[in-house]
């Protein structure tokens, strides 16, 4: 009998550390979550801890049914120092006194992290950065540069729905707090701009 988790409702990244908890003890587990966000992060963070993902969708929520594979899930890896880690929370550099000098001086940076011999290995962005990565992005062609050379792009989930931007992502992925904290955990450096 599979354990039987209810994160509906519950704010991120809740649905992932309830789903990181219970596959710790349990062979297969069913997290029932209300939102698609919630339903990418946590088959995410399943399959990357070894789990089998199937998901059903019913009236009265989204049932994400993990199940340990031949190999059973595994623990979340210890935290290791990793690269450079690049947070980016304002779509412009500096605090607003000119924003036409913050637009341009964003996109200078972003260009600049190409040619950098030790590359960033991600790019977080949060709060009014996820403005960065939408479809009408003044800076969409140097983040897709990045993202083809291999850097991993993050966008908050949240921050993407809280200003109406969920369905105009043009670059990177949509993430979640787990994720993100993660990622910056295990950075051998974070640069915040």
């Amino acid at each position: 009998m599979p354990e039987i988790i209810d994160a509906r409702a519950k704010p991120c990244p809740q649905p992932v550390l309830l789903a990181g908890s219970a596959i710790k003890t349990s062979d297969e587990v069913v997290i029932i979550v209300d939102n698609v966000v919630a339903r990418q992060n946590v088959a995410k963070f399943a399959k990357s801890q070894g789990c089998g993902v199937t998901v059903e969708e019913k009236d009265d929520g989204i049932y994400l049914h993990l199940k340990r594979e031949a190999a059973a899930c595994q623990p979340m890896a210890e935290p290791s120092q990793g690269g450079i880690v690049v947070f980016i929370g304002s779509d412009i550099v500096g605090r607003g006194e000119n924003i036409e000098l913050g637009k341009l001086l964003m996109q200078s940076f972003l260009n600049t992290l190409q040619s950098l011999p030790n590359r960033a290995e991600s790019i977080i962005f949060m709060n009014n950065g996820v403005k960065l990565v939408v479809e009408d992005s003044h800076v969409l062609g140097e983040l897709k540069q990045l993202a083809e050379a291999g850097v991993e792009l993050l966008a908050c989930g949240t921050c993407l729905s809280r200003l109406g931007l969920s369905d105009r992502v043009g670059v990177g992925q949509v993430s979640n707090m787990f994720t993100i904290a993660d990622t910056m955990t295990r950075a051998g450096k974070v640069i915040s701009l």
